[in-house]
């Protein structure tokens, strides 16, 4: 399925806000008083954010095509 290029910039936008979010509750679970307690939602983040990654890699790709 072709995008247009506004299509995928502003889908690349909104990947790098969740990003963003996704990156600072990771920071946020990781100060509390016991981090231990919240590992399955800082896991979770995480996963979130490579999987975003990885989207926003291709994306780019197809940008520069």
């Amino acid at each position: 399925m072709a995008y247009s290029n506004e299509e995928l910039c502003e889908a690349k936008r909104q990947i790098d806000s969740t990003l963003h979010k996704l990156r600072e509750t990771v920071q946020t679970l990781r100060g509390k008083e016991n981090p231990a307690r919240y590992k399955s939602q800082i896991t979770l983040a995480e996963r979130r954010i490579r999987a975003f990654s990885i989207a926003n890699a291709l994306i780019e790709q197809a940008l520069e095509e």
